[in-house]
């Protein structure tokens, strides 16, 4: 095997073992939600994440310019209502279709990217893109099967996560080229960390969890922020950025099956017919994209 193909496998490997990393997360989070709920989770998956990278990266918050602090201060919003609303959103409807439903942001971002190349793209692929969407609403439909007994709320709470995702996808592109290296990714966690840290206190004060809580949701910090960000950010060193998007697609099957396995929250056959055509989706729209570069 050579050289390319090795740091390929390794890479691909990379990804995988951080997706699962990444939902295992999520899950050891869910398990402190009767003590300390998605609120208390979340403060505490946000200063873990921070006291790790933040003594690592160093982030120069006095030497960023107004056009470099806005979007950093942006994407810490973002991040920390991102897992808010999606851990909100797995109390109530299960990690599997929480899951789902966020993915939902980053697949509508390779849709309009795959419809915006070359001032619209070619008829085909305006009207593959189109057959995406059109796939992509009936797999939502056939994941949330709404009806009498549907919790709307916490769907509502998935595609707000949904937004934030693909939100997130964007300020992040935009502190990469203002910011040099990953100073603005760790920055934005920094301060979101700050603006939960008054939460922490009161969710604390008011619940006051016991060990075992709190070691539930310090490995939604560790498994779930810290392992990948980094497992991301050297895996798109030995893979190319449409192979990264289209893995991202394993997400939402690994939440489905540690929802089902190990957290009783099973679906229904029409339900995993909904997240396999997502996942579908998404791949398709990724080659779509990049296809034309």
């Amino acid at each position: 095997m050579s050289k390319q193909k090795a740091d390929g496998a390794v890479g691909v490997a990379t990804l995988m073992a951080s997706s699962l990393s990444n939902q295992v997360g999520a899950a050891s989070g869910s398990l402190a939600f009767p003590v300390m709920g998605p609120v208390g989770v979340v403060a505490v998956r946000q200063l873990i994440a921070a006291a790790v990278l933040l003594p690592v990266v160093r982030p120069r918050y006095r030497s960023f310019t107004r056009q470099q602090l806005w979007p950093v201060i942006l994407l810490a919003v973002v991040f920390g209502t991102m897992n808010l609303t999606l851990y909100a959103a797995i109390e109530r409807v299960g990690l599997g279709l929480a899951v789902t439903l966020e993915f939902l942001g980053p697949l509508s971002i390779a849709l309009l990217q795959g419809r915006n190349v070359d001032g619209g793209g070619s008829r085909f692929k305006r009207w593959a893109g189109v057959t995406c969407a059109i796939a992509a609403g009936i797999g939502v439909i056939s994941v949330t099967q709404p009806g009498a007994s549907t919790d709307y709320p916490g769907i509502g709470l998935g595609l707000v996560a949904a937004l934030c995702w693909a939100s997130y996808i964007l300020l992040n592109r935009t502190v990469g080229r203002r910011i040099p290296g990953v100073q603005g990714t760790a920055a934005a966690t920094g301060v979101s960390a700050a603006l939960f840290l008054p939460v922490a206190v009161v969710v604390f004060a008011t619940h006051a969890p016991d060990a075992l809580s709190l070691l539930y949701a310090a490995g939604a910090g560790v498994l779930a922020s810290v392992i990948p960000y980094v497992a991301d950010l050297l895996a798109l060193r030995k893979v190319p950025a449409n192979l990264f998007g289209i893995l991202m697609s394993v997400n939402p099957v690994y939440a489905a099956l540690i929802g089902a396995f190990f957290l009783g929250q099973a679906l229904n056959p029409i339900q995993w017919a909904g997240i396999l055509i997502i996942v579908g989706v998404n791949a398709c729209a990724v080659r779509l994209r990049t296809s034309a570069v």
